[in-house]
C-alpha cells in the first residue's frame, strides 16, 4: 500500500472516530485551566530534539488553539559548526477531556554554514544562509485540564525550503515526534 493511501486511510479513521465520539457523547468539554506546557520533544519540528513552551490561547467547547516555540542546538551534517534551531508551531486541538486530536503546522528557523574554495584567490570562504523547515502535524495529545503530565506523539512530514536558492527543497515524508513534559 502506498504512503499516500495509508495517510488517507488514517485521516478517514480519525475523522470517523471523531464523528462517532461527537454523536455518542453529550457531555460538555472540560475547560482547560492549565494552559501552559513545558516539554522536550524528540524529532518533530525540532528535527532531532527541542525544548519547548506551549500555551493554549483560546478554547471553545471541544476545540482549542495552541501556539508553541522552542529551542534546539544542532550540529550541521556537512560541517563541524553548531547552529541554533527555533521551532515555532500553531495547532488546533479537538477533545473534550484529557485526550486530543492535534492538527498543526510549524516552521523551524536556522542558519546553515558551508565552506567553499574561491578558485581565483585559492582561499576558503565561509558562506552563511538562512533556512527554514516547514512541518505539518497530525497527532495525539494528552493534557489534563487541571495540569500535570503532558504527552504527545505525532506524524510530522515536512520539507526544507532552502531559501538560499540551491539545492531545491527536500521533502521528508516519514518523520514524527514524541513529547514529554508538564502542563501548568
Amino acid at each position: 500500500m502506498r504512503i499516500s493511501n495509508k495517510i488517507s486511510l488514517l485521516l478517514i479513521l480519525l475523522f470517523t472516530c471523531g464523528v462517532i465520539n461527537q454523536v455518542s457523547a453529550q457531555e460538555k468539554a472540560d475547560v482547560i485551566t492549565a494552559k501552559n506546557s513545558i516539554y522536550a520533544e524528540l524529532g518533530g519540528n525540532g528535527f532531532l530534539y527541542s525544548i519547548n513552551y506551549s500555551r493554549i490561547f483560546n478554547q471553545k467547547g471541544a476545540y482549542k488553539f495552541s501556539g508553541s516555540a522552542g529551542f534546539s542546538y544542532v550540529k550541521q551534517v556537512t560541517t563541524t559548526h553548531w547552529t541554533p534551531l527555533i521551532p515555532i508551531e500553531a495547532s488546533v486541538l479537538w477533545g473534550k477531556t484529557s485526550h486530543h486530536l492535534e492538527l498543526g503546522t510549524g516552521t523551524s528557523l536556522f542558519t546553515a554554514q558551508s565552506i567553499s574554495l574561491d578558485n581565483e584567490t585559492n582561499t576558503l570562504q565561509e558562506n552563511v544562509s538562512f533556512n527554514s523547515l516547514i512541518f505539518f502535524r497530525l497527532g495525539y495529545r494528552y493534557q489534563k485540564p487541571e495540569g500535570g503530565f503532558f504527552f504527545r506523539i505525532g506524524y510530522t512530514p515536512g520539507f526544507n525550503l532552502n531559501l538560499d536558492v540551491s539545492p531545491p527543497p527536500v521533502f521528508f515524508p516519514l518523520w514524527g515526534g514524541i513529547s514529554l513534559g508538564k502542563s501548568f
